[in-house]
């Protein structure tokens, strides 16, 4: 039986996996500066539509993303602040880390 770390490391583990790839933390970047349909994430976000729709409906499902529709339109917005919060400390610290060495 787990115990309550177990189920923490578990859920920072899940939450890692998620995070694993380039162009979901770059997703990620670009909503933590606000809410952005697909479109404006893909003229900052040099990926195909395909693979795109991809990242996003991974990040959706694991809850680290919310969705609202607009006509045509599918706007994407951060769900989860604590994956935001990671995301912004690992890359800075690793900013951090290359801008020394």
């Amino acid at each position: 039986m787990k115990d309550d770390s177990d189920q923490v490391y578990d859920k920072a583990a899940e939450l890692f996996a998620v995070l694993s790839t380039p162009v979901r933390l770059r997703i990620i970047s670009e909503l933590c500066q606000g809410e952005k349909n697909v479109g404006q994430l893909l003229g900052n976000i040099g990926v195909a539509q395909p693979n795109m729709s991809q990242h996003l409906n991974i990040m959706y499902r694991s809850g680290i993303l919310g969705k609202r529709r607009e006509g045509a339109q599918m706007f994407y917005r951060i769900a989860d602040e604590t994956a935001a919060k990671v995301c912004r400390a690992v890359c800075t610290q690793v900013a951090i880390d290359t801008a020394v060495n």
